[in-house]
């Protein structure tokens, strides 16, 4: 942990497929450069374990990058031991190809161990990119007080939640997920977008939102140019606000008088 002159030591995980991990690896190191007590080591995957073994704070940014189980044990005991997980948007994600002619495309298959359960949550699907409300569920909160309800153009996600978690933001919705075995919604409640989960010693912080996606992101599904870059929730104030106070706990470990918006 923390070193005898103050130093922090961080791990960025920022890799995955069908995202501009470029644009969200800048963002999250130029973020943590304000931070000038912390050194910061980047990996594309979780074959990290040697940096992960003397982290304080560890900051995921990945879609479909599934730990193997030495890695998952390695995340756990992170956590366990007093670590800070901010883990965010497809961090919880496995996502597997069907063969041709199935009636869903995806599934997401339920392949890394009791890392779910140390997360909180494990992805399901989401229906297709679209306009939805935020709303702060406990505005008493510092990483969301004083945020109104704001509206992003993101991935939403319906989640197989793990609880106990404590929700501080949330969205509805009800209907399909697209292309997906799973996450289809008859019933209409909350869906976490931002949540703590308390693990041993140790927190993490999980937060849905953050989409961005280049033109030449998805050429692994037959798209050479997409012909558009989706910042998604990266152009939202909102966003922004409640992704620096996140970030400071996840440096500071203490949660306090939020930063102000904008």
């Amino acid at each position: 942990m923390a070193g005898p002159a103050g130093r922090l030591d961080a791990v960025v995980v920022c890799g995955g497929q069908w995202h501009d991990f470029d644009y969200a690896r800048l963002q999250l190191l130029t973020a943590l450069s304000g931070y000038e007590h912390v050194r910061t080591r980047v990996f594309e995957d979780y074959n990290c374990l040697e940096a992960l073994a003397s982290a304080d704070l560890l900051i995921t940014y990945t879609c479909n990058r599934v730990p193997d189980e030495t890695q998952q044990e390695a995340l756990i005991g992170f956590v366990s031991r007093g670590g800070r997980w901010l883990a965010l948007h497809g961090t919880n994600s496995a996502i597997d190809r069907t063969p041709p002619g199935s009636a869903s495309k995806y599934v997401t298959p339920r392949t890394m161990g009791e890392l779910p359960q140390v997360l909180g949550s494990q992805f399901l699907g989401h229906p297709p990119i679209a306009p939805y409300l935020v709303e702060v569920t406990d505005p008493e909160h510092p990483f969301v007080s004083g945020v109104e309800p704001f509206e992003v153009t993101d991935e939403l996600y319906v989640s197989e939640l793990h609880p106990p978690i404590q929700v501080l933001a949330h969205t509805r919705f009800v209907g399909e997920s697209r292309g997906f075995e799973e996450g289809h919604t008859t019933v209409d409640k909350p869906r976490p977008v931002l949540y703590l989960k308390d693990h041993g010693a140790g927190t993490v912080c999980y937060f849905t939102l953050g989409h961005c996606r280049g033109r030449f992101d998805v050429q692994d599904l037959g798209i050479d140019d997409l012909g558009r870059v989706d910042l998604g929730s990266w152009a939202v104030p909102e966003f922004h606000t409640i992704l620096g106070r996140c970030l400071s706990w996840a440096v500071t470990g203490v949660v306090t008088a939020p930063l102000q918006i904008g």
